[in-house]
């Protein structure tokens, strides 16, 4: 804590250094001689604003969003599981994005709607050789970091940037090399939730009254809103079988809300 309680400071090795207020209505940023903007954006637009997010009282989810039907659908996994990787590939089939690894969920009545991130989604170099064949295809985000970025509003991509109600999330599993097509299943009760629980963002930061905010909202969201776990192939370049396999999933769930009212 800095000021005497009045903020929380985050400190990082290259020497960037920000402060945001108890409250998360307040965040101040400086940064070594020589450092650029777009370095301290890396950082401001990642856990930086989550946190004071969180403080706020949002809760967020450590995932990527796309829209397929008109509803945003979630992608969670630990890390390396392929989040930005996947959303990215609905990306290139035309599939509009909604966020870029926060998953800020608001409520509305008996919805939970996804807000929009910004119009890129942030790819590690072995991402991009997997999706387009060469790390070099895509810009790095500044020039002293090796992820790369994969604008929205360009060749053809699409970005959502209005909210949308939350229709169904996905855990993405670790990669099974027996597979030959992924495999959906579904999540409930307590293991849905505790799924959801341990992918909330910056997690690790949050404080007892914060945890108990997340386990009540999320309670609500499993309540609500289909939760499964997929078991993807081995093989990278298999993606578009797995985009088509969570497609044909959502569809099913879509149909089956349409018809029972749920």
């Amino acid at each position: 804590m800095l000021a005497g309680g009045k903020y929380y400071g985050f400190f990082y090795s290259d020497g960037a250094r920000f402060a945001v207020s108890r409250k998360g209505g307040e965040i101040l940023a400086d940064w070594p001689e020589g450092y650029t903007l777009e370095d301290a954006c890396t950082y401001l637009i990642g856990p930086v604003l989550g946190f004071a997010l969180r403080l706020r009282g949002t809760v967020c989810l450590h995932a990527s969003s796309i829209s397929i039907g008109g509803r945003a659908v979630a992608l969670l996994g630990m890390a390396g599981a392929g989040k930005s990787t996947t959303a990215a590939c609905f990306a290139g089939l035309g599939y509009p994005v909604v966020s870029d690894d926060v998953v800020v969920l608001t409520e509305e009545g008996s919805r939970f709607l996804v807000q929009p991130g910004y119009p890129r989604i942030n790819l590690w170099p072995d991402s991009v050789r997997a999706l387009f064949g060469s790390e070099d295809f895509l810009p790095k985000i500044t020039p002293t970091w090796e992820k790369r970025y994969l604008a929205l509003d360009q060749n053809g991509r699409r970005f959502r940037s209005q909210p949308l109600p939350l229709g169904a999330v996905y855990v993405l599993g670790e990669r099974e090399p027996g597979l030959t097509m992924p495999i959906i299943e579904e999540l409930s009760g307590i293991v849905a939730l505790t799924t959801l629980v341990g992918n909330t963002y910056v997690h690790y930061l949050l404080d007892r009254d914060m945890g108990r905010r997340d386990f009540d909202v999320l309670s609500r969201v499993v309540a609500h809103i289909p939760v499964h776990r997929v078991r993807p192939v081995a093989d990278s370049t298999k993606l578009s079988a797995l985009c088509a396999s969570i497609v044909a999933d959502t569809r099913e769930i879509f149909v089956w809300e349409s018809q029972t009212g749920s």
